[in-house]
This record gives C-alpha cells, sequence and structure tokens, in this order.
C-alpha cells in the first residue's frame, strides 16, 4: 500500500516582498490568497475591504504599480517586488490627502465602505491626467459602486480635489 506524502509546511506557505505605502514588507501566506486577503488578514490594512469578491464593485481597489487594480482579482503570488499602495498610505505627516479631504468636506462618502477604493481610483487617475474632464472621472469611477450618494458628491469631491491639489503643487505643499 503507498502512503500519500502531504506537503510540508514550507510548500504550504508563500513568501512575497511588497513595497506596501512606500515600506519594504515581507509577508507568508497560503499561495492561494488574493492580494485583499493578504493587505487585510496578514497585513492588517482594513481600508481595503471585502465587497463582491468578484471584481464587480471596487470595494477593494487599491493602486499597484500606479494603476488601480481589484485586488480581489490579483493573486498575492503576482505582487512579489510591485508597490501597492491603500487608503492606510494617501496621508501624510499626519494630514489627509486633498482627496480625503474633499471626500470628508463634500460628503463624498456617506456609509464609507466604498470610499476607500473610490478614493484611490480617484487618485490613479489624477496621477495619470491632472484636470480630467467630468466624463473622464465618470469614466475612471464606473468600476467602483455606491449605494448611498448618488454618485454627484463622489464627482464634486474629485473635482474639488483637482483644485487643491493645483493650488498646492503651485504653492509647493504637495509634490
Amino acid at each position: 500500500m503507498t502512503q500519500t506524502r502531504l506537503p510540508a509546511e514550507s510548500e504550504k506557505t508563500a513568501h512575497i516582498r511588497i513595497a506596501l505605502n512606500g515600506e519594504e514588507v515581507d509577508v507568508s501566506f497560503a499561495p492561494y490568497k488574493t492580494l485583499l486577503e493578504i493587505l487585510r488578514e496578514d497585513l492588517g490594512h482594513t481600508g481595503t475591504k471585502h465587497g463582491c469578491e468578484l471584481g464587480e464593485c471596487g470595494a477593494c481597489a487599491v493602486i499597484l504599480d500606479g494603476e488601480p487594480v481589484l485586488s480581489c482579482l490579483v493573486l498575492a503570488l503576482e505582487c512579489d517586488g510591485r508597490n501597492v499602495i491603500t487608503i492606510e498610505g494617501l496621508a501624510s505627516n499626519g494630514e489627509l490627502h486633498p482627496i480625503q479631504e474633499a471626500f470628508a468636506n463634500l460628503g463624498g462618502s456617506q456609509c464609507g465602505y466604498c470610499t476607500p477604493g473610490m478614493i484611490l481610483t480617484a487618485k490613479a487617475l489624477l496621477d495619470r491626467t491632472p484636470h480630467p474632464s467630468h466624463d473622464q472621472i465618470r469614466e475612471a469611477l464606473s468600476g467602483n459602486l455606491c449605494r448611498c450618494t448618488g454618485y454627484l458628491q463622489i464627482f464634486d469631491s474629485v473635482e474639488a480635489a483637482i483644485a487643491q491639489i493645483s493650488e498646492r503643487k503651485r504653492t509647493g505643499e504637495l509634490k
């Protein structure tokens, strides 16, 4: 009778190093986990939300190497050596990022569940296109669902952030 060999513990665990919000982080995890799962469960970055886990709601959006991605659809193993920005990484020196400020001040977040994904998707857009049109904002955020605001306050927040970012760059407060 042949005995089935069970995998050793080291064979069950994957290891990667990522730049998480500008800091190099090593993480070990089960190889089937998504980026969403390691961010929340293994690294404690719970600002990234579990939503549909099918890539349809945008609640889990993060910025991966400068592009917004749905972290529920990315295997963590694909992220070795890559740069990940979560909502926790936007504030700097105790001050909110202008997009975060605008969402807070203009009611762009109601219950707040979709807000991290919305903000990170908007940030990625503004990094690529500093002065997007209303249609470009709508297109960029089209994969992020919100059930509370009706989207008007979200678009107003992004447009207000554009003006604030431009002003801060002009005065040297933001690079």
